[in-house]
């Protein structure tokens, strides 16, 4: 029986080991006095985020953490821990999570609070996540680049527009004035 435990402990420890490291982003959370209806709805969020999100036991949690070298992930694994993680978004876990926090006004009241977070390959603190948490998504930080790619490119069109504009000018001015000169 003995071996048994082992082996399923060996498998637990395995499958932390292999979010960890695959994850572009995760979050450890403490998600004491949560309530069932909340605990639900947390889930279906992040669910909607493309983030998994799982309890795991902080000793499994230590030991696939020393194994990857995220010793200092360890500090912060004590009472309650839940890991939300994303292999795709860096950014959806801790956006997720603190958006729900707020909407349910759950971390002043303590019940939902971030322990630390884990962000290509290095761990994070709760400062951390939140700054994560308080980037504009992909999309908007993708529309910011194409606008200020684009600004010099009107600006330089803008340019040789009234350069243009401005020969046409001096031709029509040009073409007054022999028309004039022909006249007389």
């Amino acid at each position: 029986m003995n071996a048994k435990v082992n082996a399923k402990k060996e498998a637990i420890v395995a499958e932390l080991k292999e979010r960890l490291q695959t994850a572009k982003g995760a979050v450890f959370t403490s998600y004491k006095g949560l309530t069932v209806a909340q605990d639900t709805e947390l889930r279906r969020t992040l669910r909607e985020a493309g983030v998994s999100y799982h309890v795991v036991k902080n000793t499994m949690t230590r030991i696939a953490a020393k194994e990857i070298g995220l010793d200092e992930l360890c500090d912060h694994l004590e009472g309650t821990t839940a890991l939300a993680v994303s292999a795709e978004d860096a950014v959806a876990p801790a956006k997720a999570i603190c958006e729900f926090m707020k909407k349910n006004k759950l971390e002043d009241a303590g019940i939902l609070t971030l322990k630390a977070g884990v962000l290509d390959g290095r761990v994070i603190d709760v400062a951390e996540v939140k700054a994560l948490a308080d980037l504009p998504s992909r999309e908007v930080l993708l529309a910011k680049l194409l606008g200020s790619m684009q600004s010099p490119i009107a600006g330089t069109v803008n340019v040789l527009q009234g350069v243009i504009r401005n020969a046409v000018y001096v031709l029509e001015a040009i073409r007054k004035q022999k028309e004039e000169q022909a006249s007389a």
